[in-house]
């Protein structure tokens, strides 16, 4: 049995340790807005923050989450209440097909909490997140104004 911190409650896992977290977070606990991209933690569709740092959840087995707090973008929202990247996404048209995009807003949102005002350098170094629709343009665009909002 494994526990967890999952948006704010504690779970028991009974699953191997061994266990990508990505899929104790799909599969087991059923928060599908975590997304199985690549499964080699190069695209980032399964970004969560672990202990508030961004990380890519098919790249963390389970026994490395142990004891840990799990945020997904299930969690993001305090009592249903957008945050500011949240807001931004929408007010910027952000998303064409979507399935990148928990990942990526999961992590600037964990960019604009180490640095509230990021340069566009900050944002290339820290948003390596993959989208084949190509929006980066406007998720750039989108990180800016959460970042002044």
């Amino acid at each position: 049995m494994t526990r967890l911190v999952v948006n704010g409650k504690a779970v028991d896992t009974d699953v191997e340790p061994d266990t990508p977290l990505l899929w104790v977070i799909r599969e087991t606990l059923g928060l599908t807005g975590t997304k199985y991209g690549c499964g080699i933690a190069q695209c980032g569709a399964c970004t969560v923050h672990l202990d508030g740092a961004a990380v890519r959840a098919c790249g963390v087995l389970l026994r490395e989450a142990a004891g840990k707090t799990i945020t997904t973008i299930e969690g993001l929202a305090a009592a249903g209440n957008l945050t500011n990247v949240q807001r931004a996404w929408i007010e910027h048209d952000v998303p064409q097909c979507g399935y990148c995009q928990s990942g990526m807003i999961m992590a600037v949102a964990a960019l604009l909490k180490e640095k509230p005002n990021p340069t566009d350098a900050d944002i290339d170094e820290a948003i390596t997140n993959i989208c084949r629709c190509g929006t980066f343009r406007e998720v750039r665009a989108a990180i800016h104004a959460a970042a002044k909002a």
